[in-house]
């Protein structure tokens, strides 16, 4: 049996897997899982979410005996407390496989650590002036936070759906776009 997991674990689980799902849906190229087996370096962690370039358009992961292999490039967990695993040994196991983004969000803190890479180490990406997170790997995949630790489903998918309007998203759509057709273009 695999590890119980509370219900406030859960229903956050599927806040954040809904959230990359809605912004999945709105950028051709990329895609969600939860609870998927990723093969990182020795290790096989399940992130809780994984939000992923796929292959074809220029993505950094793979298909390896039916897990994802390789570096995917947003994987998200939903901690328990600061003192978790996910703040410990997985946090240092995608620093180690170069994973571009990890994404923390810590229930009993009722906080979120939005982890970027930087020459090789995480450093604390902060929200905005506004208070909104803006991924630097997926241009318009914005997250309101404060609503998402509230349970504001419709402030949290609201202010999405204005990242996937702004121009940063539709010129990513479009550079995704270009790299599949130079990608078919090349392998006949």
């Amino acid at each position: 049996m695999p590890s119980p997991l509370a219900v406030d674990h859960g229903d956050m689980e599927g806040e954040v897997g809904g959230w990359a799902w809605h912004y999945k849906s709105h950028t051709t190229g990329t895609a969600v899982g939860h609870n998927t087996t990723s093969l990182i370096l020795e290790d096989s962690p399940q992130p809780d979410v994984n939000l992923r370039i796929l292959p074809g358009y220029g993505g950094g992961f793979w298909v390896q005996d039916n897990y994802i292999a390789g570096i995917p490039e947003l994987l998200a967990e939903i901690c328990r407390t600061s003192y978790s695993y996910d703040l410990h040994q997985k946090l240092d196991l995608y620093q180690a496989a170069s994973i571009p983004e990890y994404l923390a969000v810590l229930m009993f803190e009722r906080e979120i650590r939005w982890h970027i890479l930087v020459n090789g180490v995480y450093q604390l990406m902060p929200p905005g002036s506004d208070g909104i997170w803006r991924s630097q790997v997926f241009p318009g995949l914005w997250l309101d936070g404060k609503a998402l630790l509230a349970g504001n489903t419709t402030q949290v998918l609201a202010k999405l759906d204005e990242g996937l309007k702004s121009p940063e998203h539709q010129a990513f759509v479009e550079k995704l776009a270009r790299h599949k057709q130079s990608h078919s273009n090349s392998n006949p």
